[in-house]
């Protein structure tokens, strides 16, 4: 009879499981059908952004801030203000990286420079809400509703070794991406905030050429 029950109960617990996890993903097929639709609305983003990173054997959160923009399809800016000015453009495949402190600049081509391919690819991504791209790199689960924040975990078995997890959260309308937060394997941590994100303004060529040194 104990045995009975005990089956009975793990079958049970089971189903219960196996339901929840349906109703899971479906509620996050609908977010992000619902994201895809809003987002697609997006051509261009403006905001400063603040990066603390945390690391297990410092008590001390390093803290940086900096500017970003994106202009439809392709255009990027991503400078650090603080603590050392550094950046870099992006306008399609080409762009230009520079370095505040010692007033180096340098062409670059996504083509023909890898890591700066995947720097501009992971960023043209979140900055589009690219979700089809993004499924095919992450696993992703729905942790709320409102408001929206999803965990990815990485599917690569390259990435999987050093990135446990990301954690985004998405501003109140869903047109963009308002944390993210990225999780090690070592415990270590980098939240990145964007903050006074201006949706749709206009933004001129000039924002997306390197500073002139």
């Amino acid at each position: 009879m104990k045995i009975a029950q005990r089956l009975w109960i793990t079958l049970l617990i089971t189903l219960l499981t196996c339901s929840a996890t349906v109703t899971r993903a479906a509620d996050l097929a609908t977010v992000l059908t619902e994201v895809k639709a809003v987002a697609g609305q997006t051509d261009t983003l403006y905001s400063h952004f603040t990066q603390e990173k945390h690391l297990d054997i410092m008590a001390e959160t390093l803290l940086s801030q900096g500017l970003f923009a994106y202009r439809k399809p392709d255009h990027l800016r991503w400078e650090l203000l603080t603590p050392i000015a550094s950046g870099f453009v992006l306008r399609g495949q080409q762009g230009e990286r520079w370095n505040g402190l010692s007033r180096e600049l340098e062409r670059f081509s996504v083509d023909r420079d890898p890591l700066m391919g995947m720097i501009a690819q992971q960023l043209l991504a979140w900055a589009r809400v690219d979700l089809d791209w993004l499924q095919q790199r992450y696993v992703m689960e729905l942790v709320s509703e409102q408001p929206l924040q999803l965990k990815l975990t990485p599917r690569d078995a390259g990435e999987a070794g050093f990135i446990d997890h990301l954690e985004i959260f998405f501003a109140a309308d869903r047109r963009y991406v308002e944390q993210v937060v990225l999780v090690e394997k070592s415990g270590d941590s980098t939240r990145l905030r964007f903050t006074d994100v201006k949706v749709n303004g206009s933004l001129p060529d000039d924002i997306f050429a390197a500073p002139g040194f």
